[in-house]
């Protein structure tokens, strides 16, 4: 298993402040691997590390194979880097910026003229690269951000909130960005407090509050670590007891109660069998007018994760 980042006892302070707390982080080659935590976390101060703008306190980083340091210039033209809410110079036209920072990235000029038309088409902004970015939206300014980001061919993408105030239709395009970049085998570390968004594009998550980090691994190993039982909420018209006879038969239930019309049906596993428990419901005379799973999504294992974090700080 190859990893782009492998982060060790990371420490970060501000006087008195620990804002990275002896954070582990190791993030695999070919992933998009979500930065999860709530504001004032330690997810930036982290991205800022990483990228080279700030000089953590303790610990030692890794980026692609390389020893980061502080003066290696190498390592740091291999990652792309998209700031939370990157602000760009109003009297400047899209294409124009893109091409300066090709040239901060020492691209040749052949290179800039195919490089930024194909990320200005990318990023949906093919018709309004010779706009200036002070006309642009907060939406498109953000999609620019992205296409500097990826100017330089990276190997390694780091993301910090890149859909941080955009509407659902901006949200849903940086998204498929995201996903575009992920299919020509770019590594996306992609940082938010976003819960809805790293769960719709990411493969892999750290979760981490105050400078730690609570857990890491594959949204199921993330899912495991909360091992609060699988709700299935159902309403039913037509419940009776031949319904909750049927439910009750199946192997992978556990427990099944009710509440007027709602239906609860506890499960023993992590497998999706909404599909058989509504069959069960129809064989036995009933119709399911709505389903829903509680307690197993990121939602549910993030607030599991931060409450027991708070019990535990709360002991000490």
């Amino acid at each position: 298993m190859e990893f782009v980042i492998e982060a060790t006892d990371l420490t970060k302070k501000y006087g008195s402040l620990v804002a990275v707390d002896k954070l582990d982080l190791k993030v695999e080659a070919g992933t998009i691997h979500g930065f999860l935590g709530p504001n004032g976390a330690g997810k930036t101060t982290t991205l800022k590390i990483l990228v080279g703008l700030l000089k953590p306190d303790g610990g030692s980083v890794s980026i692609l194979g390389q020893e980061l340091g502080w003066d290696n210039p190498d390592a740091r033209s291999r990652i792309g880097y998209m700031p939370e809410l990157p602000k760009l110079p109003k009297h400047l036209k899209g294409r124009e910026l893109l091409d300066i920072y090709g040239r901060m990235y020492g691209m040749s000029k052949e290179a800039r003229e195919k490089q930024v038309p194909k990320l200005l088409d990318m990023v949906g902004l093919k018709e309004r690269g010779n706009d200036l970015t002070g006309e642009y939206s907060k939406g498109m300014q953000q999609r620019l951000g992205m296409a500097q980001a990826l100017l330089n061919e990276p190997e390694l993408v780091i993301l910090d909130e890149p859909s941080l105030g955009l509407d659902p239709v901006g949200m849903v395009e940086i998204r498929e960005i995201m996903k575009e970049i992920a299919k020509e085998g770019v590594t996306v570390f992609l940082s938010s407090h976003l819960l809805h968004e790293v769960e719709q594009v990411c493969t892999n998550v750290t979760i981490i509050n105050k400078g730690v980090a609570l857990a890491s691994g594959t949204l199921e190993q993330i899912s495991a670590k909360i091992r609060g039982p699988l709700i299935l909420e159902a309403e039913v018209d037509k419940l009776s007891k031949t319904v909750i006879g049927k439910v009750k038969e199946l192997p992978f239930v556990a427990n099944v109660s009710k509440d007027g019309k709602k239906l609860f049906v506890e499960v023993k596993t992590r497998d999706d069998v909404r599909s058989r428990v509504s069959q069960a419901i129809t064989a036995g005379g009933g119709i399911v007018t709505s389903m829903n799973l509680k307690g197993g999504s990121l939602e549910d294992v993030f607030m599991g994760l931060l409450a027991k974090n708070q019990k535990e700080e709360a002991a000490k």
